[in-house]
């Protein structure tokens, strides 16, 4: 009784924390909202780059994580109440370790598909780095601080773990393996755990092998149901796959196999990897991601049932047992209805804190920016180009934060305060292809430039596609995302007229993460008082 009313407790202080989220957010999408305002939501839910999620529910209140591979701070916290409006309200990933290997960019690493979880009064999200292996952090409160990450099991190629806690206590954990780390994939594995969860116990036990029917199986998650243990979990590659239930009476196994949704005639390709919810009123749904290309892998809501004991994902008009994927559906039943929420896409940099939305491409360094607060701007200082670099590829001083919306327009304005030649502050639209445009300062004279990038990720250089003086420290950017992720940039001196510079281009992802759109500033050498720009705002519009 005393664990019922203390968790209770909990429970009703994390839904007053929840409601005063709602009330901190002081501005809605003006470029993608999912609820249709008449009961029903059109997916995606998130049309922004929130990969191999995770989420569970406690109480009224639903928290979603998801990957972050190299961008920090890393492991996204949203909070819904109707699995249909989110909010980003922090992370649980300030520094990313090993701390030395993290200073500088590493492109695909670190932080792969998560898992969070509600236990004993605490959040726990499990998070695999495929070259150092398998963290959990810790919180009582998911909008505040979390713990260190504490290293449950030391291993290359351990991917996608997910804990669960059983009946009696005993903790195990699910997880898959990289082939491109461990050199053997396709295969889930099961391991004992101390029921602290830090740390795994005995030996791991191949429980599913999916070479011949399900390859490429990974992105397990652990559940259990009326007596049957299930492993939830994609196959078949990210764009082309299809989503599998497990089920098994031993936690061991053997378990059973079934398809439990599939792209079938639908224009929405995976389905991959997610979590399964309830409501308080007894609905079950699926979040899970869609593969987009330049715009990630963006967040998707799928109604579930049940049949027989086993889950069918979609809808399933032909009563086959495995549902497609819908676009737009009626909105879960959680007992009352929401305000429009989404998470932060503007910022006018007119607080102590950076909007929640924006990550560095390393761990963050001081001298890198910081923001002035009321003063009303982030300040960028230009930091010396790596001797290595021949591009932005490896450049770890990025300020960057998510494509929002199949299409937007991204404006800033800023002032640049150049004290020697070869200072440069830009906006750019960074993948493995990606293109700027800049004020950097020659002979000097200031003057914008927009520069593109093909094949970044392989050493290419990049290429002027337009020069103009610029007469003012004072300029104006926007970028243009069009269909397709087409993207043309301009400029303005007064914030009125703006001027087209350079070619279009078409955004292209990053090592697997979507395009992102943000800030650089840089120089040529070293000096002990380098210039920086002053970020006034920045806003995205349609």
């Amino acid at each position: 009784m005393k664990y019922l009313f203390l968790t209770s407790c909990l429970i009703l202080i994390l839904s007053c924390q929840s409601s005063s989220f709602a009330q901190k957010t002081k501005e809605i999408s003006k470029v993608w909202v999912s609820d249709n305002g008449n009961g029903t939501y059109t997916n995606p839910v998130l049309y922004a780059d929130y990969s191999d999620p995770d989420a569970i529910r406690v109480g009224d209140d639903y928290y979603l994580t998801a990957s972050s591979f190299n961008c920090i701070p890393g492991l996204p916290i949203l909070h819904s109440r109707d699995l249909v409006n989110w909010e980003l309200i922090g992370h649980a990933l300030q520094k990313q370790p090993p701390f030395e290997v993290f200073a500088k960019v590493q492109h695909g690493g670190g932080v792969w598909a998560p898992c969070i979880r509600f236990h004993n009064g605490q959040f726990y999200i499990y998070y695999p780095d495929p070259d150092w292996g398998i963290y959990v952090v810790k919180s009582s409160n998911p909008a505040g601080l979390w713990s260190d990450p504490i290293l449950v099991q030391s291993g290359k190629g351990l991917i996608d773990p997910s804990p669960l806690w059983d009946d009696n206590g005993k903790a195990y954990l699910v997880y898959a393996l990289a082939g491109s780390r461990a050199g053997v994939k396709s295969v889930l594995m099961v391991s004992r755990m101390m029921e602290d969860g830090t740390k795994l116990q005995g030996n791991s036990v191949m429980v599913f092998d999916g070479h011949k029917d399900h390859p490429t199986v990974e992105g397990p998650k652990f559940y259990k149901r009326n007596g049957y243990y299930y492993i939830l979990a994609p196959a078949g590659g990210v764009a082309p796959g299809w989503q599998i239930a497990l089920r098994s009476k031993n936690v061991f196994g053997p378990y059973e196999v079934k398809k439990v949704i599939e792209r079938g005639g639908t224009d929405i390709n995976g389905p991959h990897q997610g979590a399964w919810v309830d409501t308080k009123t007894g609905e079950y749904w699926f979040l899970n991601f869609q593969d987009l290309g330049a715009y990630g892998r963006v967040l998707h809501l799928n109604p579930m049932k049940w049949v027989s004991d086993w889950p069918v994902i979609g809808t399933d008009e032909k009563g086959t047992g495995t549902g497609n994927p819908v676009r737009t559906f009626k909105k879960p039943n959680v007992g009352r209805s929401y305000p429009l929420t989404t998470p932060p896409e503007s910022d006018e940099f007119n607080t102590s804190e950076l909007g929640l939305q924006w990550q560095w491409h390393a761990n963050y360094q001081m001298t890198w920016g910081y923001p002035s607060g009321n003063l009303g701007f982030f300040r960028l200082n230009c930091i010396p180009r790596p001797a290595e670099a021949v591009n932005l590829w490896n450049i770890s001083n990025l300020l960057l934060q998510k494509f929002p919306a199949p299409e937007f327009t991204a404006t800033a304005k800023l002032t640049f305060d150049a004290r020697f030649d070869g200072e440069e502050v830009g906006l750019v639209v960074m993948g493995m292809d990606y293109g700027t445009i800049s004020v950097i300062r020659n002979n000097s004279v200031l003057e914008v430039r927009s520069n593109y990038c093909k094949s970044a990720d392989k050493a290419a250089k990049e290429e002027i596609s337009g020069t103009q003086k610029l007469d003012n420290t004072t300029v104006y950017f926007s970028v243009h995302v069009g269909k397709g992720a087409e993207c043309t940039f301009s400029f303005s001196q007064d914030g009125q007229n703006f001027t087209g510079i350079g070619h279009s281009f078409k955004a292209r992802e990053g090592r697997w993460i979507g395009a992102k759109l943000g800030f650089y500033a840089l120089r040529d050498g070293v000096i002990n008082d380098a210039g920086s720009a002053d970020i006034d705002w920045f806003r995205i519009e349609k």
